[in-house]
C-alpha cells in the first residue's frame, strides 16, 4: 500500500520534470511525511498541456452523498479499477500523477514494526500513478480528491508488504496523463511493479508514524528506530 510519502524537490525541479509553464500551486514546500486527508501535489492534463496544482488525498467519488469516505480510498488496487464503481469511470478521463523522491512502509520484525524509506537508488523524483474525481456539495462548493494506484510488491518491496505503489517509468509518464488516450487495455499495462533493481529501502525513525512529524531528520536512515 501507500500511506505516507515525502516530497523534497523544489518548485522548480518539479515544473522542469513534467514541462509546466504556470500553476496555481502558491503554497508549496517541502513535505517529509505526507498523510492521507492533507492536500498534495498532483499533476493532470487539461487536454493542451499539464497543469499541477493540489488535490485532497483520499477520494470521494462524484457521485458519493457526502464527502467523509475520503480517508478509506487513499489507495485503489490496480487489479480491481474497471471493477470498482468508484473508480471505474476515473481510469479513462481523470488520471493523474503523484509526485514522490519517496514513500514510507512498515516492515514486521520481531520486537514491532520498522518504518522503511524507499527511494530510487538516483534519487530522482518519481510518479506515482494515481486517480481523481470532483465532488460537489448542495451548494455547489468542489472538492477535488485522489487516490493513489497500487500493485504487487517486487521483489525490493516484498520483504517489508506485499503491496506498492504504481511508480510510472519517464516514458509512461505521459501516456498516463494524456487525456486524448482512453485506451484501457493499454493503461492498464502500465499499472506494473517498479524495477526492484532500480530501487532502495532503509530503516528510518519511529518518529514518521506520528502525522503531526514533518522534518527533514524523518529521512535520515538509522540503525534502529529511535522517536
Amino acid at each position: 500500500m501507500c500511506g505516507r510519502y515525502t516530497i523534497m524537490v523544489s518548485m522548480e525541479e518539479l515544473m522542469l520534470h513534467y514541462f509546466i509553464q504556470d500553476t496555481s500551486l502558491v503554497h508549496y514546500a517541502p513535505k517529509y511525511n505526507v498523510a492521507p486527508m492533507q492536500h498534495i501535489p498532483a499533476v493532470i492534463h487539461d487536454g493542451r498541456q499539464n497543469r499541477l496544482g493540489e488535490l485532497r488525498w483520499g477520494l470521494v467519488p462524484s457521485w458519493s452523498k457526502e464527502d467523509k469516505n475520503g480517508s478509506r480510498m487513499i489507495n485503489a488496487r490496480s487489479e480491481s479499477l474497471r471493477d470498482k464503481a468508484a473508480f471505474k469511470g476515473l481510469i479513462r478521463s481523470r488520471r493523474c500523477i503523484i509526485p514522490a523522491d519517496g514513500f514510507y512502509d512498515w516492515k514486521q520484525q520481531d520486537g514491532g514494526k520498522q518504518p522503511m524509506r524507499i527511494t530510487l537508488k538516483s534519487g530522482e523524483l518519481f510518479s506515482m500513478a494515481g486517480l481523481y474525481d470532483i465532488w460537489v456539495d448542495a451548494n455547489g462548493n468542489k472538492l477535488s480528491t485522489c487516490t493513489i494506484i497500487t500493485t504487487e510488491a517486487n521483489s525490493l518491496m516484498a520483504d517489508i508488504h506485499d503491496r506498492m505503489p504504481v511508480i510510472l517509468s519517464r516514458e509512461a509518464e505521459s501516456q498516463w496523463l494524456d487525456r486524448n488516450n482512453q485506451e484501457e487495455p493499454e493503461l492498464m499495462k502500465l499499472l506494473v511493479p517498479y524495477n526492484a533493481e532500480l530501487m532502495r529501502a532503509y530503516p528510518v525513525s519511529a518518529a514518521v508514524g506520528n502525522v503531526r512529524n514533518d522534518y527533514k531528520e524523518l529521512v535520515e536512515e538509522v540503525t534502529t528506530s529511535k522517536p
